[in-house]
């Protein structure tokens, strides 16, 4: 395991059923296979060494003879093998013949985990052959020369990093207490699931669902490996399925109906599963009563570690066919949250400045889907440019023609005569634009915005969103300050891909152009002059560094706690060629150290939605002290 992460394969073997030798070879092949790919630990089928489908022959001495004689094989082919297997198998104890999944590592036994549950309908009728491990009265056996003890009791075997993993068999998943439970309230991180299931019309996406729905509610890993094509006999069909999970969501899911062997291998991030737990109190009020035997296993030492998995650049970004269904979610969120305060406080009136960047647009645009949804009148929307000494005509332009289409009430007043008199009040030389001369501006225009609101009845919408929050990109008791702030719980990459998808609406039609345009524009707060050809100067991203990579910092960094190294590990991988080790690093930096020194805005920030996972609100998901000390996480930034 390294930075958390743990290579793990679900493995569907070629099998001839009742020809152990046959099927044994094939399992070293794929076990031989996984070690290459730096596998450390590996699922096959249930009773994979001598099939799944012998039925009446399991009753016979020759095959179970055979399927130990299997497991002294594959003891011996792993012998120098790091790698931990976990491979079915029917083994005799006590007069009782047990499904089984035996777990083996570098040539030793390290445990028997019997099936619990035994299906007795349809097709399967297990209890025929096979017995429950609730049946099972505590004993030790010898296996391929190995002393093992074989109870109903559960079992937990750590290995790497102190990685834990449970094993359950096929139809325990499907009872309404899985081992799985206990295992993962006993500190589980993985489940590893040796299955046969057939295949019939609907059941393999209702066996997806309930795998992906025990991985949720466990908040762990499964790798679920099924029987394939050579299982496939009589009137049962097997379609060979191999998926791996990680709380709730497939990170890789094999080929159906396939032919040929399958080996799906990915890794599961523990450290990010941990964290969910550690700040889930559901769960950790319900893992009190677990309990488990632990079993050592041997740490897995691999060679080199490679990242398989894949990392999204923009996790804040949904999916393209998730797309317009989160637009809508995200929107009517916003909506809802403003619509509550306005007919909580009775107010038919909103103040909100509009810049013609993404921030004011996409704040105007939720006041004017809660205006229509409350049936109030638009008018009572007052959009208020405030060109100033940074103001582009593009941006105006944009501004005004939006404000326009929209059907909304306009004011425009421009900042630049009270500024000025306020630098000669203060004694401060306009020709330096240097904080003050910025921030000033800044405050002036909320100052507007207020005292509107005050003669209008109305109240100030915030347009400030998460990025800037987290950045502390705001101008404190200026941009920072409103009554209610829509984009709060939005970031800045999300914000761009929302106002594309209301472009994309019929009834936006007239504010296609103008909405676009505002996406293509450089993100700035235009405050410092424009360049002499009259376009932007002050680039935001210049300045404080790429927003997609802050975002994925920010994601990463509240989302599951991760440090330093590990978030450039991930960025590394997930933005590949498009920035360089030195810059990921210095906007890293750059990031931890505004984090840790602008907490004192977000600690008296107004109110505003939760949108997402990710809320920086001092009232809800994010309490951290204004004055914590960045020391730690700087001093693993510079040694990057």
């Amino acid at each position: 395991m390294k930075h958390g992460l743990i290579t793990v394969a679900a493995a569907v073997p070629a099998v001839k059923v009742a020809d152990v030798e046959y099927n044994v070879l094939e399992i070293e092949k794929l076990i031989a296979n996984a070690e290459g790919q730096g596998v450390e630990l590996i699922c096959f089928p249930e009773l994979a060494i001598t099939g799944y489908s012998c039925q009446d022959l399991f009753k016979g001495q020759l095959l179970l003879s055979k399927a130990e004689e299997g497991l002294i094989t594959l003891l011996d082919f792993t012998r120098k093998l790091n790698i931990i297997c976990v491979v079915g198998m029917p083994v005799q104890a006590e007069g009782l013949l047990l499904n089984c999944a035996a777990v083996i590592q570098s040539g030793n036994l390290l445990g028997l985990v019997p099936k619990t549950y035994l299906p007795n309908y349809n097709e399967f009728y297990e209890k025929r052959w096979f017995a429950s491990s609730q049946d099972l009265n505590p004993t030790e056996i010898y296996l391929a020369g190995n002393p093992v003890s074989l109870s109903d009791e559960p079992k937990v075997f750590q290995t790497t990093g102190g990685v834990k993993f449970g094993v359950e068999i096929c139809e325990d998943v499907w009872a309404p207490v899985p081992p799985s439970n206990n295992l993962t309230m006993a500190g589980a991180d993985i489940i590893l699931n040796c299955s046969a299931s057939d295949e019939v019309i609907g059941k393999h996406q209702y066996l997806r669902s309930l795998l992906a729905q025990q991985s949720a509610r466990t908040i762990s890993g499964y790798v679920y490996a099924s029987c394939g094509f050579g299982e496939s006999t009589q009137d049962v069909v097997y379609g060979g399925n191999a998926m791996i999970f990680e709380n709730g969501h497939v990170l890789v899911e094999g080929e159906r109906y396939s032919f040929q062997p399958q080996l799906q291998v990915t890794q599961i991030d523990v450290e990010r599963l941990r964290t969910e737990r550690h700040t889930n109190s559901t769960f950790v009020n319900a893992q009190r009563d677990a309990k488990a035997v632990v079993v050592e296993c041997k740490p897995v030492m691999l060679a080199e570690f490679q990242m398989l998995r894949p990392v999204d650049p923009h996790p804040f970004i949904p999916k393209d066919e998730e797309m317009s269904s989160t637009c809508e979610e995200i929107l009517n969120i916003q909506m809802m949250g403003l619509a509550k305060r306005l007919t909580h406080t009775n107010c038919e009136h909103v103040v909100i400045g509009i810049s013609g960047g993404l921030d004011s647009t996409l704040a105007l645009l939720v006041c004017v889907r809660t205006f229509d949804k409350l049936g109030l009148d638009r008018k009572g929307i007052v959009g208020v440019t405030m060109p100033g000494f940074g103001t582009t005509d593009r941006t105006h332009d944009n501004a005004t023609s939006l404000m326009q289409t929209l059907g909304i009430s306009q004011m425009e007043i421009s900042i630049a005569k009270a500024v000025t008199q306020h630098f000669e009040d203060i004694g401060h030389d306009i020709k330096k634009h240097d904080t003050t001369y910025e921030n000033a501006q800044a405050r002036e225009r909320t100052q507007i915005l207020m005292d509107l609101a005050n003669q209008l009845n109305a109240m100030v919408v915030g347009t400030g969103d998460l990025s800037e929050l987290a950045l502390g990109w705001a101008t404190y008791n200026g941009d920072h300050m409103s009554m209610y702030g829509v984009n709060a719980g939005v970031p800045k990459t999300l914000i761009q891909y929302l106002i594309r998808y209301i472009a994309s609406q019929p009834q936006f039609k007239a504010q296609q152009e103008t909405l676009l345009d505002i996406v293509d524009t450089p993100i700035s707060p235009e405050l410092t002059p424009a360049d002499a050809e009259g376009n932007i100067k002050q680039k935001t991203e210049d300045l404080v560094g790429p927003y997609e990579l802050h975002d994925f910092f920010l994601y990463y960094f509240l989302r599951f706690g991760f440090r330093p190294a590990k978030i450039f590990f991930l960025a590394r991988h997930a933005f590949g060629e498009k920035y360089d080790k030195g810059t990921i690093k210095k906007w890293l930096t750059t990031f931890c150290r505004r984090f840790f020194s602008q907490q004192f805005k977000r600690s008296c920030l107004p109110d505003g939605p939760k949108v997402g996972s990710i809320s920086l609100s001092p009232r809800g998901d994010w309490r951290m002290p204004s004055d914590a000390a960045s020391t730690l996480w700087m001093k693993e930034c510079e040694g990057l």
